[in-house]
């Protein structure tokens, strides 16, 4: 089955293919039927007018449809409705047929012909207690680049804060004036439009001002004053923001900048939540430090109170974590129910509080992008993606955006885990298990790209004892709503038909249709939703136990014979996968800080199925002498393991957040002696360049940009590549490797071959309670305290108590277990 041929015409990945036929059959898969839907992936053909819709389920009309063309009446495969063709339809046959019947358009999208809303709005939220002025240069210049890229009918708006904040008045060119907010208390958005003089009717579209007469000044509604198009208002805001200046509050070097970010994100909400309700806008935050006055409160102005760590938020000593992250979840759900978007950039060589504003990005799908400086080439490369034009010349982003998934009776909707909220659609349809943001059957998508991802996660709750028909197949169609650029509505609609298992031929069918990769990727979301809400130690034990359920269903063995343990070849990779999540910074949480594991976990939460498993699993490419010989393809694929490393190759790692280019130490030693200068090794010097060229087409085609970092073999950057390669060579066997030019490891994580040893062993002794018994005796008590990251350690943990009953019983004497901390906790 191709998968990717799947990817390419429907933007869709499933874990399963083919589906089982009963609730039975389906909970002994050991993983749920779940998909990953890209909307905007690719373009698609389009329908200038209204859809199609059901009477009764509310479906579109798609290629699934019975069609009798002589009464022109065509069946809903979903709920199998017979409805009437519209009058404009008259003329279909089965040679003349409207696109949305055509089979090769599963996917179509529907220009509705209404008049255009308002375009979409741009309100730039600057901090200006940065503590430098090339940082506030540097950030005035990205800034005046974006109003270069905006369309000229756009509407934009701009707030500046520090430890106040001010709300800039663009109508008037000769005299640009601003209302300033106090920073430390929150104004609601009644008293906005009171203070603003907001009062008149919200939503309504732009309207130019009226001339009076000669010499009269024009009059504006009292919105328009703030929220401006760029043509009419760019002189006044380059002004602005060329006469902008850091912060004049004076700060003792014992204390922090007063910053209120909380309130001016309140106050940017209020704004368009009163000028333009469910209306696509974006909300551009540029932050360069923690809130430190006022609501949302990250941490005090003094420095004597240390920015909170993993640690202290697991003990509960986060003193204003909780109220902060209940404070920004309010600010994110307004802006989500108006459909407004609301973007981060984060850029501090310390931390800013972007896991208390967590909420903000995931409810409204905003970007975010976390860089050192605003200076910096990851800062200005990936904002400067964002206003990214497709083949028309539009911006390739999308506003306002709502999902529907409506399926066939024998299905049911868990929920979806991606950055979307709530509508609240309940429904026959929605399944009693819950999976991510569930109870609905619509969510709301305030932001839309072509990398915005989605993963919806489906319950068969059709009974065994009643088989399904043979040759109906199972529907699952999704409709998704946005507004473009130019203001129209569009509605995609993707319809997918899976063929339900013929269960009498055993594990043959589902086995062909998983999808290890989408798997990995649907696990690897619903382990982090799950981590965000529970105690760390205890998704990780899910994880484990998911996966030995999935193994013991699908692999072929013979019980307590590890050595016979066979996968079939299309699951055959997913513990591989599974190995590398468990490693993988989206899960582990030592030497992250709090912010960091948000950035990256919110990223993995958006992107499609191939940059995900590059999350999951980063790439691993080597050059040589040898590779470098074929000028089309100087490198090679490489395994993920410290058996790569070798002394005469340059490695380059992708790991989506960095780019590491690796030399080894004799290249290294020839490069620093000057060896690449010289003629007649020119041949080195193509060797030097080539990771550098392939890096480049990375780093040009990612968003956000990923961190490039060149580092030598037992340099300190060198780190960036050990913490994530398979340690199967480590110091026991050497402090320098062994012979051949491996590198050792220093660690006590288990390699991936141990951890398909234990987990064969498992599976084949089916949990047998002397085996771990036996696993547990066969390695030293600090071999299982020093490795948390150990699939056995986490599975003898879950059987913690009825292994101590055991061996006191066996020593006939009570059993003490002592725990110390681990380097890695």
């Amino acid at each position: 089955m191709d998968f990717y041929a799947i990817e390419d015409r429907d933007a869709i990945r499933s874990s399963w293919n083919i589906f089982p036929p009963s609730r039975l059959e389906a909970a002994r898969l050991g993983f749920p039927i779940s998909c990953l839907y890209s909307p905007l992936k690719r373009k698609t053909f389009q329908c200038p007018y209204e859809p199609i819709l059901c009477k009764a389920c509310r479906s579109v009309l798609n290629p699934y449809c019975s069609i009798d063309f002589r009464s022109k009446i065509w069946v809903c495969p979903l709920c199998l409705q017979r409805n009437q063709f519209p009058p404009h339809y008259s003329e279909i046959n089965e040679v003349k047929l409207p696109a949305e019947l055509i089979p090769d358009y599963s996917t179509v999208e529907y220009v509705l012909p209404r008049a255009p809303t308002a375009h979409p709005i741009f309100l730039y939220v600057i901090d200006t207690c940065l503590l430098e002025e090339a940082e506030m240069s540097a950030l005035k210049d990205s800034i005046l680049m974006s109003l270069s890229l905006l369309p000229e009918n756009s509407l934009v708006g701009l707030i500046t804060y520090g430890a106040n904040v001010q709300v800039h008045e663009l109508a008037f060119e000769s005299c640009p004036k601003s209302f300033v907010f106090r920073g430390n208390k929150e104004t609601t958005a009644q008293q906005l439009q009171t203070l603003l003089g907001l009062q008149n009717r919200p939503g309504a579209q732009y309207t130019a001002p009226a001339p009076i007469g000669p010499g009269q000044p024009q009059v504006r509604p009292a919105r328009n004053r703030f929220l401006l198009p760029l043509s009419e208002c760019e002189f006044t805001i380059e002004t602005i923001l060329e006469e902008l200046q850091c912060d004049p509050q004076k700060v003792k070097t014992d204390q922090r900048p007063l910053r209120c970010t909380g309130a001016a994100v309140s106050l940017a909400v209020s704004l368009l939540e009163s000028t333009y309700p469910n209306t696509g806008a974006r909300i551009m935050l540029f932050t360069g430090g923690p809130t430190t006055e006022g609501p949302g409160l990250v941490v005090s102005a003094s420095r004597t109170e240390q920015m909170r760590a993993h640690f202290d938020i697991q003990k509960d000593e986060a003193k204003h974590y909780t109220s902060a992250c209940k404070y920004f979840e309010g600010l994110g759900t307004r802006a989500a129910q108006n459909g407004h978007a609301i973007d981060i950039f984060a850029c501090s060589l310390n931390q800013v509080g972007l896991a208390e504003m967590r909420e903000l990005l995931k409810k409204t799908g905003g970007q975010v992008v976390m860089a050192d400086s605003f200076a910096t080439p990851v800062f200005k490369e990936s904002f400067k993606m964002i206003f990214t034009r497709d083949e028309k010349g539009d911006l390739s982003m999308c506003f306002n955006g709502t999902l529907d998934v409506i399926m066939s009776k024998e299905l049911k909707v868990c929920g979806a885990i991606g950055h979307l909220s709530s509508l609240s659609k309940k429904g026959p349809a929605v399944s009693e298990t819950e999976i991510g943001i569930g109870e609905t059957t619509s969510w709301k998508a305030p932001s839309l790209d072509s990398n915005s991802s989605y993963a919806f996660y489906f319950d068969v709750v059709n009974q065994h004892s009643n088989p399904i028909p043979a040759g109906q197949r199972a529907i699952i169609q999704f409709l998704t709503q946005f507004q473009n650029c130019k203001g129209q509505r569009i509605v995609r609609v993707t319809t997918v038909a899976h063929a339900w298992a013929d269960m009498s031929q055993g594990n043959t069918q589902p086995n062909l249709s998983f999808d290890q990769e989408a798997a990995a990727v649907l696990m690897a979301r619903w382990v982090v939703f799950r981590a965000e809400s529970e105690e760390y130690s205890n998704s990780l034990n899910w994880l484990d136990k998911t996966l030995i359920r999935l193994m013991q269903r699908f692999a072929e063995y013979q019980k307590d014979n590890p050595a016979s343990f066979r996968l079939p070849p299309n699951i055959s990779l997913f513990p591989q996968f599974m190995y590398y999540l468990r490693r993988s910074h989206v899960v582990q949480i030592f030497n992250n800080s709090p912010d960091e594991t948000t950035y990256k976990r919110y990223l993995l939460m958006k992107e499609n199925t191939a940059n995900s498993m590059i999350m999951i699993q980063p790439a691993l490419e080597a050059f040589n002498l040898t590779t470098i010989a074929d000028a089309a393809n100087p490198s090679r694929p490489a395994l993920l393991s410290a058996t790569s490393i070798q002394h005469d190759a340059i490695l380059l790692l992708d790991t989506f957040f960095e780019v590491v280019v690796h030399h080894g130490k004799q290249i290294a030693d020839w490069r620093n002696q000057g060896y690449h200068n010289q003629p007649e090794f020119e041949h080195l010097k193509r060797l030097l360049e080539a990771p550098k060229e392939y890096s480049q087409g990375i780093l040009k085609g990612r968003f956000p940009q990923p961190r490039y970092i060149e580092c030598d073999q037992h340099s300190s950057q060198a780190r960036f590549l050990l913490a994530l390669v398979d340690p199967d060579v480590t110091h026991q066997q050497g402090l320098y490797g062994p012979p051949g030019g491996a590198q050792a490891v220093i660690t006590e994580d288990v390699s991936l071959s141990v951890f398909m040893d234990f987990l064969k062993e498992v599976d084949c002794a089916r949990l047998s309670l002397q085996l771990i018994c036996f696993k547990m005796n066969k390695f030293s008590f600090p071999f299982w305290h020093s490795t948390p990251n150990c699939l056995p350690f986490v599975i003898c943990f879950d059987l913690l108590s009825s292994l101590i009953s055991y061996l006191s019983a066996l020593n006939n004497k009570p059993c003490l277990l002592y725990t110390s901390p681990s380097p890695r906790d």
